[in-house]
């Protein structure tokens, strides 16, 4: 049924109008005489609970609607282009966590096969999210051939808190969350969990490769670059270190793969090809992290045939200038004896030699004391190093990466 609501008053000196499309009503209300004010509210057919309350001016939404569903109701599977808010209920209120998913379906789609971006994993890291709400926008259904899904924020009661962790809420890191009943035991229900447990259940059948977009936060600055862990299947490791290539950085990273619940460690035992990133510091958003992020979410689509399109490598890729750094040995951690404060002495990307002096720990109330030295223990190039100069006790300060370029 296409039809137009003519315009009326309702209580409150709000004025109503509207059409249906399709059997969906779109209701715009504004308060009298305040157009730029207007809200735009999908109001669902019966037999369905979908309900958009996108603030903004109607003429300026198009035809993009983003309506609010709970993941059993996703098509993820279905041609064309659909915008969701993904509702997981919330720990404490009457409420949801809404996560911002958009999925394009193209012809060409195959059963397990597709792409994933996430953004937003932690919910202080920026760039992802950044890099992916331009590609929302900038997709185009037409160009589309396989299945595309895009999460600019994996992980909302995080991005709310601009926390690691989801510290307004169950305060646990969505990174180490991905263990065995996780958002199915009652022990393991809470918000972040239950977003693994969405991962797990709704995206993982649907996609063979899982680009995860990270940064440093508060944690840690690092030399930009893209990551992955070492793989024994030959084959997949190479597509890997492909893809990972692709983003243009100036480091590959390879790291250790012991820690429990990392997401990407979750795909890749599932054989799907894996990549994540550090594009950025310090809970700002970094340009050229942005345009890595971009560059390698791109090149991921059209180089798998999930996208039309041509491609060009940039920046230190097309350079040949990238280098393989790998930093899996208990030896390249320098943990810190005691809280204090950091004094880096060299930038992140510098080669260092082993037994050089890299940086200072200072402890202020011994004040007269000699600042402690953090010492390289091997030959390498300092990858990371703490960002914020308070760092407590047993943090990594620095990571000396061996370089296997």
């Amino acid at each position: 049924n296409v039809g137009d609501f003519p315009p009326m008053i309702a209580g409150g000196g709000v004025i109503c109008g509207g059409k249906v499309r399709g059997g969906v009503s779109f209701l715009n209300c504004r308060p009298a005489g305040f157009s730029a004010a207007e809200t735009r509210v999908r109001i669902p057919p019966a037999d369905t609970a979908i309900v958009d309350l996108s603030a903004g001016p109607a003429e300026e939404m198009g035809d993009m609607q983003r309506v609010i569903v709970r993941p059993e109701r996703l098509d993820l599977d279905s041609p064309g282009r659909r915008d969701y808010w993904v509702a997981l209920e919330h720990d404490s209120i009457w409420g949801d966590h809404l996560l911002p998913l958009t999925v394009f379906v193209g012809p060409e789609t195959q059963d397990g096969q597709g792409l994933v971006s996430f953004g937003s994993n932690h919910g202080n890291e920026y760039e992802g999210p950044v890099a992916l709400k331009h590609l929302v926008r900038d997709l185009r259904q037409q160009d589309v051939r396989g299945r595309i899904i895009l999460i600019p924020v994996l992980n909302p009661a995080a991005f709310l808190a601009g926390t690691r962790e989801s510290r307004l809420d169950d305060g646990v890191n969505l990174n180490r969350a991905v263990v065995d009943g996780a958002g199915r035991n009652p022990a393991l229900a809470g918000i972040t969990h239950r977003i693994a447990d969405f991962v797990r259940t709704y995206i993982w059948p649907r996609v063979h490769i899982v680009l995860d977009l990270h940064s440093g936060g508060d944690v840690a600055r690092f030399a930009i670059c893209a990551n992955y862990h070492p793989i024994d299947d030959p084959v997949l490791s190479a597509k890997i270190e492909e893809t990972a290539r692709w983003f243009g950085t100036p480091a590959l990273m390879i790291y250790q793969n012991q820690t429990p619940g990392w997401l990407p460690s979750e795909a890749e035992r599932l054989g799907k090809i894996t990549v994540g990133t550090e594009l950025g510091w310090g809970r700002a958003v970094n340009p050229e992290g942005v345009r890595y992020g971009r560059q390698g979410v791109l090149a991921a689509l059209i180089n798998n045939g999930l996208l039309h399109g041509s491609i060009e490598p940039i920046a230190h890729h097309r350079a040949g200038t990238q280098r393989k750094l790998e930093m899996v040995d208990r030896d390249c951690f320098i943990p810190e004896p005691f809280a204090g404060h950091y004094e880096p002495l060299v930038e992140c990307g510098t080669a260092v030699r082993k037994g050089q002096t890299v940086g200072l720990l200072h402890d202020f109330d011994q004040f007269d004391l000699e600042p402690y030295p953090c010492v390289a223990a091997l030959d390498g190039v300092v990858l990371a190093q703490a960002w914020a100069a308070p760092v407590p006790k047993g943090q990594h300060i620095v990571v000396v990466a061996k370089d296997v370029t």
